[in-house]
């Protein structure tokens, strides 16, 4: 899960991590000519994300924008202060639909009169879920989870909670530009391609530069932990991992491995094809270990010591939303490839073994 710890599935090869520091926040580092990166603090475990600023000539365009928090915004604040650069923010784009990436671009394109470049589905996934603010969480979700094998208690504090969405992001604005798989786009003095993947989020778009051999990989790789891969109750059934593990293939196949990749989480590094490989093994054995623990039918929460290797405490709810969604995602994989099925319990659970 990507909630802050260490992979555990290293590459064979180490990366490598060119920068000896992170920025502190609100202090840009520079990466290449004309692309910097910003680092901003989030208010969970994993404590930060990265952004990138890009020189766009008359203005910056930047990569993603943090959580809507009062130390983001104040970060940000800072950002423009300390600026010595007269030009203001050109274009905000984003990669994907997660509040720590989306959650102030609604405020950064209202304050410079900017435009929101993002895939079609990433922004109507967004309005979507901002839109469930206030609301009552719907039957087909907590059905979701009861089937999963969740307790009334864990399913009371997921009532009480759900909704929560929108209060970690500013009012997008109502139009954008859509990003389109395959696309160049000309950003400064550079060309840009967008590279969209599927898994962690509906239409996650990655920025490839080749003149500067950079690749902005937003969440779809990262160096130290593994990207969340997760089943929710909108599309119960839907094959994220399947999705995933595709667009690795893909970016492993269009992009050269002498990137210096630019990561949402972590650090810097190089390597993107020993990361991809090593993604990959620690799929395959978590896998493994999945299908042994099916030789007997067992709930989704059943399946964690097998997955994370880890306990995961049914009283904390949004640790346990992540698990159950990364544990379905790996049984509706089994499934899909006809390795394992599910069977309704006579007390409303589903139960999975291997065939």
């Amino acid at each position: 899960m990507s909630d802050g710890r260490e992979d555990e599935a290293p590459a064979r090869a180490p990366l490598e991590y060119p920068f000896a520091t992170v920025p502190e926040p609100g202090k840009p580092a520079e990466v290449a000519p004309g692309v910097y990166w910003l680092r901003m603090p989030l208010p969970y475990q994993l404590n930060h994300i990265n952004l990138w600023a890009i020189d766009d000539g008359a203005g910056w365009a930047v990569v993603d924008t943090g959580t809507r928090t009062d130390a983001v915004a104040a970060t940000w604040r800072e950002l423009f202060t300390l600026s010595t650069d007269a030009r203001k923010i050109s274009r905000v784009f984003v990669t994907h639909m997660h509040p720590d990436h989306i959650g102030m671009a609604g405020w950064l394109t209202r304050k410079f009169g900017a435009r929101l470049w993002i895939t079609r589905l990433e922004y109507l996934n967004c309005r979507v879920m901002v839109n469930d603010t206030g609301r009552e969480a719907p039957a087909d979700a907590t059905e979701f989870y009861r089937r999963a094998g969740w307790g009334e208690a864990a399913i009371e504090t997921y009532r009480t909670r759900f909704g929560n969405f929108g209060k970690h992001i500013h009012p997008l604005p109502d139009s954008y530009r859509r990003l389109h798989d395959g696309e160049v786009i000309r950003i400064g003095a550079h060309d840009w391609h967008v590279i969209v993947g599927n898994g962690h989020s509906p239409e996650h778009a990655c920025l490839h530069c080749p003149a500067l051999k950079l690749l902005i990989s937003g969440d779809q790789v990262l160096p130290r932990i593994s990207s969340n891969v997760s089943v929710y109750p909108l599309e119960p059934d839907a094959d994220p991992l399947g999705d995933w593990t595709a667009s690795l293939d893909k970016i492993e196949r269009l992009v050269p491995d002498d990137v210096l990749v630019l990561p949402s989480h972590n650090e810097p590094f190089r390597g993107l094809h020993r990361r991809i490989e090593a993604l990959r093994r620690g799929q395959e054995v978590a896998l493994t270990r999945l299908r042994r623990a099916l030789a007997e039918p067992k709930r989704a929460i059943d399946v964690f010591g097998a997955l994370f290797a880890r306990a995961i405490p049914e009283t904390d709810v949004p640790l346990l939303g992540m698990a159950t969604g990364e544990s379905l995602a790996s049984l509706n994989w089994l499934l899909a490839r006809g390795e394992a099925v599910r069977e309704a319990g006579a007390d409303g659970v589903d139960r999975y073994r291997m065939v």
